[in-house]
């Protein structure tokens, strides 16, 4: 009988088993395998030090307690577990431990949508209109702006508070537009992935104008980078479409200025922040655009990085995979800094459909065929055992969203999360947020508390947070001399965080 490939060390134990008979177990070799198999996990040849076996037996006895609970936060939808896991004390350790970076972000979605509506909206010269599809829309002006087609007159905020007693409900309603979170049943609010595709591309057409007006724009991408500090995350790579930014006079400026202004304010962030390690970009188009609209993107990409090679990391496409074209079909395009000998990195969302043996399916592979550096979510991986194997042998980390994941309507119970069994063999992934501020959270904790305690379960320990803090740093754009300069500082941070929480 032929032995499927395994990992030797496994196949030895494993034959093991079977030469000495199986009539009656051996309770050593029971121990042995369940030791192996606990190897295998993520985190699971880390050797703890005393202070982190402590922090440990602490962690196991908080996550017994909260997995003997009648609502478990994993296996329910994060809006209505978001609460539960703000209370949780795991989640509250998990938000002081150093996470390392956050990979796979949006430039539009990583500002606590609050900070927005109090802050933004009651800004001088806020309009907005209502569109005929229930949305809304802002623009800053210094005069009555322009009609905007499917769109009701633009109304000055300033005078439109001033006429009412109350503004809570008109704040409450500019609130929801601006994020997918309610009150209300998850599953009756967003039936079906098309359903919440749709609303979910409203709410980024509805910051559009509120965030790419020059003053918002600094401010909000300062206060991006602070949330995310004050996360205890120390580095960032951000997904951008480079809009192009506006002033109040209604001129607008080109990429250039855009990838420009990201750069000097994180230099800004970085000067206030000095143990804040930086952020890279990664610049990105729709996929729904036409070939030859995607040759000149990819053409306009090289030039910019070649203009910005310290400071743009790569290439992606953005925008729902299922109803985006493939891959494939810009192949032609996005082989030309190949042809070319343009170094130009990409980071290709790929796997982020339930729609098997289709060809948006294919993006897996083909990604990896076009030397993807990571996958964005790869949700679909495990179908797909070459994509798997290939990712594995050469490195390719899946930057995985497992909040975004369950709010887009891929799976419901996180514990059946794809990347729950990645992570019991220790594939290569990172852990990320994608839209925290959309989804009605911040940071990177939550999702780490996701997979700690619902793709983990028990079994993960320390040692898992900790290799996918280091993983976040391994897998990065960082140069090699830049990964060991913020893996050092990351050392730092968590020898800081683990002797303070060792008890």
């Amino acid at each position: 009988m032929a032995v499927p490939l395994q990992r030797p060390h496994v196949v030895c134990v494993l034959l093991c088993c079977l030469t000495t008979g199986l009539s009656i177990p051996d309770p050593r070799q029971r121990e042995a395998l369940i030791k192996q198999e606990a190897s295998m996990q993520t985190g699971g040849q880390v050797v703890l030090t005393d202070a982190e076996q402590r922090l440990d037996d602490l962690l196991v006895k908080m996550k017994q307690e909260e997995m003997a609970k009648a609502d478990f936060p994993p296996s329910m939808h994060f809006f209505k577990a978001r609460d539960l896991i703000r209370s949780s004390p795991i989640f509250s350790l998990l938000q002081k431990m150093p996470k390392g970076g956050a990979l796979h972000l949006h430039d539009l979605a990583i500002v606590d949508v609050e900070w927005l509506v109090k802050n933004v909206t009651y800004r001088p010269h806020c309009y907005m209109c209502l569109t005929d599809d229930r949305s809304i829309r802002f623009v800053f002006s210094s005069q009555q702006p322009k009609p905007l087609l499917h769109c009701s007159t633009w109304m000055l905020l300033e005078d439109l508070r001033a006429k009412m007693a109350n503004v809570t409900d008109l704040d409450n309603s500019i609130r929801g537009n601006l994020t997918l979170f309610t009150d209300q049943d998850p599953e009756v609010a967003y039936p079906s992935q098309d359903v919440v595709w749709k609303i979910f591309e409203q709410k980024f057409q509805a910051l559009w104008g509120l965030v790419t007006y020059v003053p918002v724009f600094k401010d909000y991408f300062y206060q991006g980078l602070s949330e995310f500090y004050v996360d205890n995350v120390m580095y960032l790579e951000l997904r951008v479409l480079l809009p192009e930014l506006y002033e109040l006079d209604g001129c607008s400026y080109d990429k250039a200025y855009t990838l420009k202004t990201y750069q000097d304010v994180t230099k800004q962030f970085r000067a206030n922040h000095p143990d804040f390690f930086g952020m890279k970009v990664i610049f990105t188009v729709h996929r729904q655009v036409n070939a030859s609209v995607m040759t000149g993107v990819v053409e306009e990409a090289m030039k910019l990085q070649k203009d910005f090679p310290d400071f743009m990391a790569g290439f992606d496409l953005v925008g729902r995979e299922d109803s985006g074209k493939p891959l494939w079909y810009f192949r032609d395009a996005l082989s030309l800094p190949a042809d070319r000998g343009v170094p130009m990195p990409f980071f290709f969302h790929a796997g982020e459909t339930n729609l098997q043996g289709t060809e948006v399916d294919e993006n897996l592979l083909d990604a990896l065929l076009l030397n993807t550096s990571r996958i964005g979510h790869g949700f679909a991986l495990p179908r797909h055992p070459l994509a798997k194997d290939m990712s594995r042998r050469r490195g390719v980390a899946l930057e995985v969203c497992p909040i975004s994941n369950q709010v887009m309507n891929m799976v419901k119970d996180l514990r059946n999360h794809p990347a729950a069994a990645l992570m019991s063999e220790d594939h290569p992934m990172v852990i990320s947020s994608d839209d925290p501020g959309i989804f009605g959270a911040s940071g990177l904790s939550y999702d780490f508390y996701i997979a700690f305690v619902g793709f983990g379960g028990i079994r993960s320990h320390v040692g898992s947070l900790k290799q996918l803090a280091i993983n976040s740093i391994r897998y990065s754009a960082l140069s090699q001399k830049q990964q060991e300069e913020a893996l050092a500082l990351w050392q730092t941070k968590w020898n800081k965080f683990v002797s303070e929480n060792a008890f």
